[in-house]
Order: C-alpha cells, then sequence, then structure tokens
C-alpha cells in the first residue's frame, strides 16, 4: 500500500496577501512633514516684524547725525556716515559719565546677577535632592512669588533700605537683584531631572563629602540650567530701571538705563543741549553686550530650556 506523498506546494501554508497601503497624496501630510498654517506664519511674521523693525531703526540712526535724525528718514540713512563720530562723542561726553555708567551697569550685574545664580542654584539644588520638613511651604512660597511683579516690591524695599541708610549707594541696587524667585524654580526644576538621585548615592558610598559631591558631580550636569538662569537674571539687571531710579539720586551711580533716560530728558530741561544722537547710539551700545553674551552661551541656553520636555 502506497502512501501519496504530500507537493511541496501543498505543505507550505500559504501566505495571506500583504494589504496595499493606499495612497495618501492629497488627503494630509505625515507627521514628518506637517502641514503648513498660514495663519501661524503670518502671525510669526508679524512678530519677527515687531522685534527687527525698532533694532533696525536704531542701529540705522546711530549712523546719524543731530541734524540728520529730524531731515532724514528714519528707516534709511542719513547725508553722512557718522556712526564712528557718533561713539566717540558718547564715550567722551560730559567727562566720559557713559564709562562710568557702563561700569556701573557691569557692576550691578557681576554682583546682583551673578550672587543671584549662584544662590538659585544652591537652593533650587538643595530642594530637589533633598527632603526636610517645610518643603511644601518653601514650594508654595516661592510659587507666590514667582507671581508677584517687583514693582509691587519696590516701595517697600525703598522704604527698608532708607532707614537703614543705604538708599543712593550701589547697594540698595545689587542686594534686591539677589533674589530671583524665578531662577530658585527654574533651578529646582532642573535639578530633579538632570541629576539623577542614583549617582548621588554612588557617589556618597565612595565617601565623597556632600559638597564635594556637589562640586565635582551635580554642578557639571546642572551647567545649562546655570547658565539659562544666569541669562535671565543678567538680561532683568542689566535692563533694569524702575529700582534705580527711586533708590539712587547721585548720576555717578547710575546705570546705563538710568543715564540714557537722564541724557533723553536733557533737552527738556532749561538750558538742556539736546543730544539725541548721543542717546540713540549710546543705547545701541548698550545692547551690545547682551547680544554677544546670548550668543556665545546659546548652545548651553537652548538646551537648558529643553531639558526635562521630554521623558525617557
Amino acid at each position: 500500500m502506497t502512501t501519496a506523498t504530500p507537493s511541496p506546494a501543498a505543505a507550505t501554508p500559504r501566505r495571506a496577501p500583504a494589504p496595499r497601503l493606499r495612497s495618501t497624496r492629497g488627503r494630509g501630510r505625515s507627521v514628518d512633514r506637517p502641514r503648513r498654517s498660514v495663519l501661524l506664519t503670518v502671525l510669526t511674521g508679524i512678530v519677527l516684524l515687531y522685534s527687527l523693525v525698532p533694532l533696525a531703526w536704531l542701529v540705522i540712526n546711530a549712523t546719524k547725525t543731530q541734524g540728520d535724525l529730524f531731515s532724514s528718514f528714519g528707516l534709511w540713512f542719513g547725508d553722512s556716515f557718522a556712526l564712528l563720530t557718533n561713539i566717540g562723542q558718547t564715550l567722551t561726553y560730559d567727562d566720559a559719565i557713559f564709562v562710568r555708567w557702563f561700569l556701573n551697569t557691569v557692576l550691578y550685574v557681576a554682583l546682583g546677577a551673578g550672587g543671584a545664580t549662584a544662590l538659585a542654584v544652591i537652593g533650587g539644588y538643595g530642594l530637589a535632592k533633598f527632603t526636610f520638613p517645610g518643603k511644601r511651604g518653601v514650594f508654595a512660597v516661592v510659587i507666590g512669588a514667582v507671581a508677584v511683579p517687583g514693582t509691587a516690591l519696590a516701595v517697600p524695599t525703598f522704604l527698608m533700605f532708607s532707614q537703614l541708610g543705604l538708599t543712593n549707594t550701589p547697594w540698595s541696587v545689587i542686594i534686591p537683584s539677589l533674589i530671583s524667585p524665578f531662577g530658585l524654580y527654574l533651578m529646582w526644576t532642573f535639578a530633579a531631572e538632570a541629576v539623577p538621585t542614583e549617582l548621588l548615592e554612588a557617589a556618597r558610598i565612595d565617601g565623597a563629602t556632600e559638597a564635594r559631591t556637589f562640586a565635582q558631580v551635580s554642578l557639571p550636569l546642572l551647567a545649562p540650567g546655570i547658565v539659562t538662569v544666569l541669562l535671565f537674571t543678567m538680561v532683568a539687571t542689566w535692563n533694569n530701571y524702575f529700582l534705580p531710579l527711586i533708590m539712587l539720586k547721585d548720576p555717578d551711580w547710575y546705570p546705563l538705563t538710568l543715564g540714557l533716560n537722564a541724557w533723553n530728558a536733557q533737552a527738556a530741561t532749561a538750558g538742556g543741549e539736546a543730544i539725541f544722537h548721543l542717546v540713540i547710539t549710546g543705547s545701541v551700545l548698550t545692547i551690545v553686550p547682551l547680544v554677544v553674551a546670548f550668543l556665545f552661551l546659546q548652545r548651553y541656553w537652548q538646551s537648558g530650556l529643553a531639558a526635562g520636555s521630554v521623558k525617557e
């Protein structure tokens, strides 16, 4: 009796035909190529113009003389290119008071913004990696402090410093600048994600002290957040106007913002000299250090803002 041997074709199970992919052309875009939004493009263009047109006006008019400012179109150059002359006059006008204001601003930024960044790093790291009684209360206080505008605290701060005899001194500007609730909150959230708890425990097991662990293990990981907080506090201190306005009376201690405003108001005083071309040129020189700082620290700044945005 013979047994029929099945053929290879019969032994091999038939595979189901692969489903045909329907063409999605014209029905939408993939995730890699999202659909363009005309409305968002228009809004982005408006915001771009709103940001760049004043800057272009400032740079263009810094090349004009006092007469060309009123006789030429604002967004085009005048008859003569006087940028270098204006810079020289700005730096030497009134016994080089602009240079003094610039050094004052650097002092306020170095001590105020630098100190605020250091305190924010230490406080944020401690709140993120240590547990202690009252931590929830501290969190509520920090969030509440972020919501309070600085101008609301200016008058109470002035009254307190007046009682201490610190008004009309650099400390009346530096000490309030040391407090940055937003910087503290930013470092708190950044340290919680950027510094693994396991890494700290491994360093402690190896015998490292808390100070050494913070300096050699945590600080390198916190570098993007530190640069981000430093940029925010530096810009806030560099552009600070209201606090020095109520704290300082001596022009020798003015920052750039207050000094340029004094130059601008000089034309309205009796016998005052109109120096609008120096005000504009001084404004250009004022924003140059901020632009340079952002360009050099842009890589760290962007990575610091993106930290914690993706959960692994």
